[in-house]
């Protein structure tokens, strides 16, 4: 038994290591690409860097969703080390991430809700997330790049240009879905993207 225990202690802190070595590998790649497409298109539209987020948002939205869905209810208290969040208290950390950058990415009021402890159940959670995509997609209709520059509140407490919250709020798109990804993978379940890539390898054959 203390063998096995090991062996699973050793696993999970392999997969965090990947997760965390994948997390800021995609994460220093998304803003590259966010940064090389505003570039190329900056010519061609007034607000080159919100209207990649606005076309980024669908994408990201449907697959975190979908993660979030896709673990088992009795799964939500999962969490691959004693150290780290459970499946629930990531999904309530996505939300309330949603809120905060797309707030201030398009200097807008954060809407009144209600606060998750990710101790609530998956529908609960499930709803939460959307509803704060849903808001993100509001929010973003209304940003600009004019604003980038004006200053927030960051983490810290300190002012930061606006475009923090932008750059952010890309990343942490991406950082969020790789996390949810690969706690489904430890539970044995395929993340959304890799399902989808599975179905069109066999659409090929």
């Amino acid at each position: 038994m203390t063998l096995e225990v090991s062996a699973l202690a050793v696993y999970a802190l392999v997969a965090c290591y990947m997760t965390w070595r994948k997390t800021f590998m995609k994460s220093a790649l998304v803003l590259t690409m966010l940064l090389a497409v505003s570039n190329l298109f900056a010519q061609q539209s007034k607000n080159p860097i919100t209207d990649v987020l606005r076309e980024m948002l669908t994408g990201r939205a449907k697959n975190t969703i979908a993660a979030i869905d896709a673990m088992p209810a009795d799964k939500f208290n999962f969490k691959p080390t004693p150290d780290q969040m459970t499946f629930g208290h990531l999904a309530a950390h996505i939300a309330d991430g949603n809120y905060y950058f797309c707030a201030n990415t398009a200097d807008v009021p954060r809407p009144k809700a209600d606060e998750l402890k990710g101790t609530e159940e998956k529908g609960v959670l499930l709803q939460a997330v959307r509803a704060s995509f849903d808001f993100c997609k509001t929010a973003l209709e209304k940003a600009d790049d004019s604003r980038l520059a004006g200053d927030i509140t960051w983490f810290d407490k300190k002012p930061r240009a606006r475009a923090w919250a932008a750059l952010g709020l890309a990343a942490s798109w991406a950082d969020h879905y790789a996390m949810a990804a690969q706690y489904l993978r430890l539970n044995g379940i395929a993340p959304p993207t890799a399902q989808k890539a599975k179905e069109e390898e066999e659409k090929k054959k």
